[in-house]
């Protein structure tokens, strides 16, 4: 699976972040459960362990909120390895302006909307409306938190449908500490009705921090069946969302749960841990 190399797909890892220490000079709006930071060295040291090639830098809005600067420049500083997704403001008037700047940042790959607090849950707000209509204008993938919030994901997708929709983990509540819920799953059937929204795409990412057992976490299996032959593997991605699952489990665990399961056939592998999200995001890594 992994070096991406001649005709092997490359490994991508859909969602990770990295971080600073708070400091004066790049304050925390908040505190994201984790270690202290995560630079993006220590993300590409994780990678490069485990053998992946590359993966999405989500900027983490927790902290940064909008400013995707630190992640800008841990792309800088390793290429090769990440592609970029920023938050954006959905109530910022010139959030179109925003979109347009981000689509031409060297590695910039998508979009992201946090579905929560003061975002609004009408279909038809203008804001989320505008940023969605903004990102298809320039081609970038809009990545949505959105548990408990997917009806109005399936009306916006109807809305706007030249707009990619890429569902962050499983459209799901997802823990940051143990114990996991008690029934992870329980929304599973609003994120399957999305399924015929062909503009939908779903991220497989932090999916074993729902599990009630330890590595390999074979109590994934029979829902996670069900959103691939729902949507297709070429509307799924796996990803770990590191760092939100350290206390859950290592990266290598996030990796190899994936590798070692035998529902998993190395053609649907490669799709489901690299193929989509390159197709999806336009993006592959490079080591070179």
């Amino acid at each position: 699976m992994a070096g991406g190399k001649g005709n092997v797909m490359p490994t991508i890892d859909a969602q990770v972040h990295a971080y600073e220490r708070d400091h004066p000079g790049r304050p925390w709006a908040a505190v994201l459960h984790g270690p202290p930071e995560v630079t993006g060295d220590d993300m590409v040291a994780a990678m490069d362990a485990v053998g992946v090639d590359g993966a999405i830098l989500v900027s983490p809005f927790t902290m940064y909120r909008y400013d995707a600067s630190y992640a800008i420049e841990v792309r800088a500083k390793h290429p090769g390895r990440f592609a970029l997704v920023k938050p954006v403001d959905p109530s910022d008037p010139a959030v179109g302006d925003t979109i347009a700047d981000w689509a031409s940042t060297p590695g910039a790959v998508g979009i992201r909307i946090m579905m929560r607090g003061d975002v609004p849950a009408d279909p038809a707000d203008p804001g989320i409306n505008r940023v969605l209509a903004a990102a298809a204008r320039h081609s970038l993938p809009v990545n949505l938190l959105a548990y408990g919030r997917l009806a109005q994901v399936a009306a916006l997708a109807t809305r706007n449908p030249d707009t990619r929709l890429v569902i962050d983990h499983l459209g799901l509540p997802q823990p940051f500490e143990p114990p996991p819920p008690a029934q992870p799953w329980a929304d599973l059937p609003k994120l399957l009705a999305l399924a015929r929204h062909d503009n939908v795409v779903v991220k497989v990412t932090g999916a074993c921090t729902l599990s009630h057992e330890p590595f390999p976490y074979r109590d994934i299996w029979d829902p996670l069946g069900r959103i691939f032959d729902a949507f297709g593997l070429d509307r799924c991605m796996w990803g770990t969302d590191w760092t939100r699952a350290v206390a859950l489990l290592s990266y290598r665990e996030g990796v190899e749960a994936f590798r070692v399961s035998d529902r998993l056939s190395d053609g649907d592998r490669a799709t489901l841990m690299g193929g989509t999200a390159q197709r999806v995001y336009g993006w592959a890594p490079s080591r070179g």
